[in-house]
């Protein structure tokens, strides 16, 4: 029996392309840009909605500007808690990315699970974090420390990864592990750096782990930094590899697709990568050799 659940992905440019601006205002205007795409989706049936990386604001980590530390906030807080209002009227499961504050100093690049009644379920911490290129993320993020959390929602059971994230492939298989129908991945990428390897990675994450990927890039140019366009092209794919559906390069758009989690039975029915996996062989992946 097909297993049907809609999920959808927001892609959204920055409205406010003035870093003169304040944190707040600009913060406020993307939050605003983002409340009726929500809608749209909650209109559409979506039952599992993922955001794109650090929605409620400009990908500041092109900067090593202090002041982007109050883009900081608690998760749970201010923003999950308004996003918990629209899951609970949508019946919608909606994964918000979001900058984190712990602490005096500590911070994380976050993604929060709300429950389609919403429950906020919990988080997932950005586990790899880049240096190179004009992103410096180290700047503004601590390395994530929870693991590889998978969240047992209404519809599905769901997993996130983060942007950077998807270049390693123990995440991928972890989150499989731990028994993830989809797997979220909201980034923030440009043309010119790994655009070519938008189409190829995460396709090859969810054929190796046998599930579905949703996978969300932000678009536009964002002002002062200048460094490159976001391609958008948001889509989902299936375990077999295999585009569902994809957003447009460069508009603001909600990404639907009815994903039938059957299909991951059916796959792993033939490819039997769970069992066939050879944990005692990988040592080395943990316990390198010194060379």
């Amino acid at each position: 029996m097909p297993q049907i659940v809609r999920c959808g992905l927001i892609q959204v440019s920055n409205p406010i392309n003035d870093e003169s601006r304040p944190v707040a205002e600009i913060q406020q205007a993307m939050l605003d840009k983002h409340l009726p795409l929500i809608d749209e989706a909650g209109r559409k049936g979506v039952q599992i909605l993922c955001l794109q990386e650090i929605f409620n604001g400009p990908y500041f980590c092109p900067s090593q500007d202090k002041r982007w530390y109050d883009a900081a906030e608690s998760v749970p807080g201010p923003t999950t808690d308004l996003m918990a209002t629209y899951a609970k009227k949508y019946e919608m499961v909606i994964v918000v990315p979001i900058y984190e504050k712990v602490g005096r100093g500590i911070y994380y690049n976050t993604a929060a699970v709300i429950d389609a009644d919403g429950t906020y379920l919990g988080k997932y911490r950005k586990q790899h974090i880049p240096q190179t290129s004009g992103f410096w993320e180290k700047y503004f993020f601590t390395p994530g420390n929870g693991g590889y959390p998978v969240f047992d929602t209404k519809y599905a059971k769901v997993g996130v990864y983060i942007c950077y994230d998807r270049h390693f492939p123990e995440g991928w298989r972890a989150l499989g592990l731990n028994g993830a129908d989809i797997v979220f991945n909201p980034s923030a990428t440009v043309a010119g750096l790994s655009e070519y390897l938008w189409k190829l990675e995460q396709p090859a994450a969810a054929v190796a782990n046998t599930y579905f990927v949703g996978a969300i890039n932000r678009v536009g140019k964002e002002a002062p930094w200048g460094i490159g366009e976001f391609y958008g092209q948001s889509y989902f794919v299936n375990p077999r590899g295999q585009f569902e559906a994809m957003a447009s390069r460069d508009q603001d758009e909600v990404v639907v697709a009815d994903l039938d989690l059957e299909m991951i039975d059916e796959v792993r029915k033939v490819w039997q990568f769970y069992r066939d996996r050879r944990p005692d062989a990988y040592d080395d992946l943990v316990n390198p050799k010194p060379h």
